[in-house]
């Protein structure tokens, strides 16, 4: 019985996995669809976010299904509990890639990125990539040195966040239109979530190797 009970719970760190791969590479595909005003590869990040929230189903799905017939206690318990949580902060990410992308299905012909702020999402893609590449190192060989690593790139993303609010604040009246405003402020806030979740995700995996709880605090 225990070994069917560590085969389920290597199945659901599995899956957490693998929603970590998915939701990286639509990040990364959001991000050149919105450099290259790709309406098409859009499309595709768009399309795909129903696999991540299938994938996000069976995981929980597992996960009620272990809580019912295996009653796990202590340690087990809080493993299968924080992978309802964690499911549901990867799933969102997901929603944050998809949101990119449709920024940029909503204003085509036209670019969704205004030139003045090309190279701080530019960056910001990229360190989105990053942080999810950590997260998926995170859940794959749990260990506390890529909590750290996975806070320092939130933070860049986190200040490139503010630089575009420093960009608006530079630009002269009549530079941007209402629409460039609302589209840079809201793009740029899908990475800085994007960001924030795999950071929840991180104080999970670091609870359940120290104990130590982190508050949730960016929560939508």
């Amino acid at each position: 019985m225990r070994e069917v009970f560590n085969q389920e719970l290597d199945t659901i760190a599995d899956r957490l996995v693998e929603m970590s791969r998915l939701v990286t590479e639509q990040i990364s595909r959001a991000t050149r669809a919105l450099e290259t005003n790709d309406l098409e590869l859009a499309e595709q990040v768009i399309s795909a976010d129903a696999r991540i929230d299938a994938g996000q189903a069976d995981l929980d799905r597992l996960s009620v299904q272990v809580l019912a017939l295996q009653a796990p206690v202590a340690q087990d318990l809080r493993v299968v509990v924080s992978a309802l949580k964690m499911s549901v902060a990867i799933e969102r990410m997901g929603d944050l890639a998809r949101h990119i992308a449709a920024q940029v299905r909503i204003r085509y012909p036209q670019s969704a990125v205004p030139e003045p702020f090309r190279e701080v999402f530019s960056r910001m893609g990229e360190a989105a990539v990053r942080i999810g590449t950590a997260q998926i190192q995170l859940l794959d060989n749990p260990g506390l040195a890529a909590v750290p690593m996975i806070a320092t790139i939130d933070e860049q993303l986190d200040a490139l966040h503010l630089q575009v609010f420093t960009i608006i604040g530079e630009l002269s009246s009549g530079d941007l239109t209402p629409s460039q405003i609302a589209d840079a402020t809201l793009v740029s806030r899908y990475f800085e979530r994007f960001g924030d979740q795999a950071v929840n995700v991180s104080h999970k995996v670091e609870y359940l190797l120290t104990g130590s709880w982190e508050p949730d605090l960016s929560a939508p």
